[in-house]
């Protein structure tokens, strides 16, 4: 349509948020190594570089006014304002910039739509710190692990995230295939190894209580063990590995299969149970069944991927780095005799007195004075402020505070 040309990507950050801002902070960087960019970024909760500076947004700028208003350029935040886009400053209902009239104000005005000093601060904020931070939230630890796995992650280290997520996210039907041997990575074979996680993937393999299948093959020493810690991470992640594997449309040649396992069938079937399509049938009877299969086939006729944008499954690309990749277990044991040491885990445990500071620094965050004779609430004061607020008639969007 009328929008130029431009490079756009989506990302699944799951509960890692720092993920996201790191990401904030790419893009940032982008506008700023290459001035003629601008770029826009949101997420599932909408703008939400403007949810992060929140308490310092201008009263005209809503949800429902503020698409395609927020940029980054040459490395800086701009919103563009109402008074651009409508023939009145207050007219709350007038319609977002398209992207080409936005882009056009950008390319000729942009210094006067740089974000207030206050706002930009909130934001920049949470990427302060970047790149180095990087290094700080990666989590180094011994597992102990099939020979398969450790040649693997070799090649892609960053597997390590899609088998965190199978056996973080494992259903009944994903532990299946590990109520038996394990035929991809099984047991009887394992070397000790150090694997790189975020800290947030290292965080979810460790917290979740699981007890293997005792048919997996997959036992674990006494918990007063030295290695006991190693023999269970890697316990977790090797189940991940095979879940993926499980998973594979090698393993389970069906074209169909590809179709019906990326995010947008994902997004489709959500969309069919928010729409009430399976009337109420419980999960797996032959009624729903029946109606599944239509949408699938209805699914399938009407997206009809060209067969070089349909996505790698991660357990498709763990197959074939088996198979390309030569396994050496001599070496992977004299390495696993010399080790370096892992990484301290204590950050996992707050103390009370850090929870109270981080309370502290959050709630400094959303009181803007810092003058300690306004921070002294009288309670006379705070009741009638009370009273003023309930009397207040309120609208759809709430009522206004009365400060």
């Amino acid at each position: 349509g009328e929008t130029p040309a431009h490079i756009g990507g989506t990302t699944l950050f799951g509960d890692n948020v720092e993920d996201e801002w790191f990401i904030v902070y790419l893009v940032r960087e982008i506008t700023r190594e290459f001035p003629g960019l601008a770029a826009r970024i949101d997420d599932n909760d909408g703008e939400f570089l403007l949810i992060e500076a929140a308490d310092f947004l201008p009263k005209w700028l809503n949800p429902e006014n503020s698409e395609n208003r927020v940029f980054f350029y040459k490395g800086e935040l701009h919103i563009i304002p109402l008074s651009e886009t409508s023939e009145q400053d207050w007219d709350l209902s007038a319609p977002c910039p398209t992207i080409p009239e936005a882009l056009a104000l950008l390319s000729t005005r942009s210094e006067e739509f740089l974000a207030a000093e206050p706002i930009r601060a909130a934001v920049y904020k949470r990427i302060d710190g970047y790149p180095e931070k990087i290094q700080a939230s990666l989590h180094r630890a011994h597992c102990y692990l099939p020979p398969g796995i450790v040649a693997v992650l070799r090649q892609r280290p960053s597997l390590v995230a899609a088998a965190v997520q199978a056996f973080y996210l494992r259903d009944p039907g994903d532990l299946r295939a590990c109520r038996r041997p394990f035929r991809t990575f099984p047991a009887d074979q394992r070397v000790m190894a150090l694997v790189t996680f975020t800290r947030c993937l290292y965080a979810q393999l460790v917290q979740q209580k699981f007890v293997a299948d005792r048919r997996s093959g997959y036992t674990l020493p006494a918990p007063s063990h030295p290695q006991y810690r190693a023999y269970e991470l890697g316990m977790k992640l090797a189940h991940g590995f095979e879940i993926l594997c499980s998973k594979s449309s090698k393993v389970a040649p069906d074209a169909k299969r590809n179709v019906l396992s990326g995010p947008l069938w994902e997004r489709f079937l959500r969309s069919l149970k928010e729409k009430d399509y399976f009337k109420g049938e419980m999960e797996g009877s032959a009624k729903y069944l029946e109606l599944l299969h239509m949408a699938e086939d209805h699914f399938q006729q009407s997206v009809d991927v060209p067969e070089s944008s349909v996505e790698v499954s991660p357990g498709d690309e763990i197959l074939t780095l088996l198979q390309t990749t030569s396994i050496d277990l001599e070496e992977f044991e004299r390495e696993a005799a010399c080790l370096p040491p892992e990484d301290d885990d204590s950050w996992l445990d707050i103390t009370p007195d850090a929870l109270d500071q981080m309370l502290k620094e959050a709630r400094r965050e959303t009181i803007p004075s810092t003058n300690e004779e306004e921070q002294k609430y009288d309670l006379e004061a705070v009741a009638e402020s009370m009273k003023a607020f309930v009397s207040k008639v309120s609208t759809h969007e709430g009522a206004e505070m009365p400060w």
